[in-house]
């Protein structure tokens, strides 16, 4: 059975802080990705902020610096069978428990975007609109979303038909022709609604 969302707050203590935060949880296609940023106080990185209010151009420059000042930033995926298997909540717990266990240091406390956490060994608490208001967070956003938007310009190059490379996998009304013309590719979500609807049209018009 998977594990359980949890919800904790708990008091601030001291100790190095990771910020976690997740990007891909409404696509029809593609995996999870959370990543978890331990950010050193004596490189400061201006401009940081959510990564949904900055530009491209701006986000890929801010991965490159966060890659290189961060005390430890790590990158985790779900992938598209256990988005399916768990469910796209589970699937995303299990993302950023995999980003926070496969950092080189040990937070001694993690501060998590939304109002959900996954189940840790280390202190946590959930902090909604997190990457606006906490920069290991904000770090983290940045992080997630650059990869995974890497990830969609991969999966085009695979699957052309899609634009993964423009809608990132969302249900646009430009993916959600292209997935009733083609039918969904292996990386689309079966346990999504307009996959699952798209497959069984897509099915019914393929001849016998």
């Amino acid at each position: 059975m998977p594990e359980p969302a949890q919800f904790a707050f708990v008091f601030d203590r001291p100790g190095l802080v990771a910020g976690v935060d997740e990007a891909g949880r409404g696509p029809l296609a593609g995996p999870v990705v959370a990543a978890a940023v331990i950010l050193d106080e004596l490189q400061p990185i201006d401009g940081l902020g959510d990564s949904k209010a900055l530009t491209a151009r701006r986000r890929e420059r801010l991965f490159d610096e966060i890659r290189a000042k961060a005390l430890a930033c790590c990158i985790a995926e779900a992938s598209v069978e256990e988005i399916d298997r768990l469910n796209i909540l589970h699937a995303t717990m299990l993302a950023m428990r995999r980003a926070v266990e496969g950092l080189r240091l040990r937070p001694a406390k993690v501060l998590v975007d939304g109002n959900r956490i996954p189940t840790l060994r280390i202190p946590a608490e959930a902090i909604v609109k997190g990457d606006a208001k906490v920069a290991a967070i904000s770090a983290a956003s940045i992080l997630a979303k650059v990869h995974r938007d890497r990830l969609c310009a991969e999966l085009h190059t695979l699957h052309p038909g899609y634009g993964f490379d423009v809608h990132k996998g969302y249900p646009t009304a430009a993916h959600l022709d292209a997935l009733n013309r083609l039918g969904p590719c292996e990386q689309h979500r079966r346990s999504y609604a307009p996959v699952r609807r798209a497959e069984l049209e897509h099915a019914c018009r393929s001849p016998r």
